[in-house]
C-alpha cells in the first residue's frame, strides 16, 4: 500500500473499532507503519472522529531511540524521557501531541495496530483468573500482567514480545493486558478484523455458558420530578463539579477502580447513598476529590464540569458495571491495586487528556 491507502484503511479501522461496543470516550488507539514512518492517533481525539489527515507521522528510527536509553530509576524520569523522544520523533510540520502509546505501537510487528477495551474483553482482563482463562481460550495470545501505562508499559511489553518471539519463533498478534484491554496487530485490515471476531465470539460463548448476559440490566428511570430534585441536591452539594449532570435508572455500580480509562472518566470510586452536602463533603475528605458517579435509590448520576464529561462518566460507570458482571465467569472481578490507582490519579499525561475533553 502507498501512504494514502494506508491512512484510508487505518481510518476505516478506527471508525469500525471506535464505536461504543469497543471504546468509550477518547480511549483506544490505532496506528499503521512503513519501514521508516509510524502514523498514530493524536492524544485526546476519539477513534470515531479520525480522518486520514488526523494521524501523526513519526520517524521510527528516532522513536526507537527510546529503547536504547538506560531505564531511569524513577517513573517520572521515564515519563519525561518518553515525552522528549516522542517530540523529537515527530516529522516536520507535525504539532499535535502523539499518544503515549506510540513507542508501543512502534515495536509491534504488524502494519496495523488497533487497541481497544470492550467490556466483553475486560470481563476477562479485569478478572481474578484472567491469565488462566487467556491461556485456555487464546493460547496464541500474550498476556501482560498489569503495568502502569506510558513508559513502564512500553518497556515491559517490548521485553515480553522479544521473549515470546524467542519461544514461539514468531511475534504475537494478540495481546491481552490485565486491567487495560486488548491490542491486535496484523499486516492487513482483514487480519485485524478476523482476530477481533475470534476473540469476541469466544468470550460471548463463555459468558453464555456461565449464564451471564452481555448487557447490563438497568432499572426503569424514576419520575422526572424526583430526578430533578436529586439534580438540584447535587448542584447544591457539588457546585461547579456538577455543571453537567447525566442520569440513568439504577444499576450496580463498580465499587472500585477497574482500568486507567475508568479512573480517568469516572474516578476510582463512586459515591453511594444520600447525596446531601454533608455526605458529599465526607466523600471528598476521604478520597481527595469530588465524586463523578453518584449512586442513589432513584438511580445513578454522572456529574462533571461539562455535560459531555457528565455523560462520559455515566457511560464509563455503566461499562464498569458490565465488566464486574462478566468477570464472574472468570473467578470474579479484580480491581486495580492502590499503588496502580494512585499512579493514574496523579499521572500528568492523563491531566493533558482532560484538557482535550471539553
Amino acid at each position: 500500500m502507498n501512504k494514502s491507502e494506508l491512512l484510508r484503511t487505518l481510518t476505516e479501522l478506527s471508525h469500525e473499532f471506535g464505536t461504543p461496543d469497543y471504546v468509550k470516550g477518547g480511549g483506544g488507539n490505532a496506528s499503521c507503519k512503513t519501514e521508516d514512518t509510524l502514523w498514530v492517533k493524536p492524544s485526546g481525539l476519539t477513534l470515531a472522529s479520525l480522518q486520514p489527515g488526523s494521524f501523526l507521522a513519526m520517524d521510527r528510527a528516532a522513536l526507537g531511540r527510546l529503547f536504547t536509553l538506560a531505564e531511569p530509576p524513577r517513573a517520572l524520569e521515564g515519563e519525561a524521557q518518553i515525552r522528549n523522544v516522542m517530540t523529537m520523533a515527530l516529522k516536520p510540520g507535525v504539532t499535535a501531541r502523539p499518544s503515549v502509546e506510540a513507542p508501543l505501537h512502534q515495536v509491534l510487528h504488524g502494519t496495523f495496530v488497533v487497541r481497544v477495551h470492550p467490556a466483553l474483553v475486560n470481563g476477562l482482563t479485569c478478572s481474578r483468573l484472567g491469565a488462566q482463562a487467556c491461556a485456555e481460550l487464546f493460547p496464541d495470545a500474550l498476556w501482560i500482567p498489569y503495568v502502569d501505562p506510558g513508559y513502564a508499559l512500553c518497556m515491559d511489553v517490548r521485553r515480553r514480545l522479544l521473549a515470546y518471539a524467542g519461544q514461539h519463533g514468531q511475534p504475537p498478534s494478540l495481546l491481552l493486558l490485565e486491567n487495560h484491554g486488548m491490542l491486535v496487530t496484523a499486516d492487513t485490515a482483514d487480519g485485524i478484523r478476523a482476530i477481533y471476531r475470534r476473540v469476541m465470539l469466544a468470550l460471548r460463548n463463555r459468558y453464555a455458558l456461565a449464564g451471564l448476559p452481555p448487557v447490563l440490566p438497568v432499572a426503569a428511570p424514576a419520575l422526572p420530578i424526583m430526578v430533578e430534585n436529586v439534580q438540584a441536591q447535587l448542584r447544591d452539594a457539588l457546585c461547579s463539579h456538577a455543571a453537567g449532570i447525566a442520569y440513568s435508572g439504577r444499576f450496580a455500580v463498580a465499587p472500585g477502580p477497574l482500568s486507567p480509562d475508568h479512573i480517568f472518566y469516572a474516578n476510582s470510586y463512586p459515591f453511594i447513598g444520600e447525596p446531601d452536602r454533608a455526605n458529599i463533603e465526607a466523600f471528598r475528605r476521604n478520597h481527595g476529590y469530588a465524586p463523578r458517579i453518584i449512586s442513589t435509590p432513584l438511580g445513578v448520576f454522572g456529574v462533571g464540569t461539562s455535560q459531555k464529561k457528565a455523560e462520559l462518566a455515566l457511560a464509563l460507570a455503566q461499562d464498569g458495571a458490565l465488566v464486574v458482571q462478566l468477570a464472574a465467569a472468570f473467578g470474579g472481578v479484580q480491581f486495580m491495586s492502590d499503588r496502580a490507582r494512585e499512579f493514574i490519579e496523579n499521572w500528568g499525561l492523563e491531566a493533558y487528556r482532560a484538557e482535550q475533553m471539553d
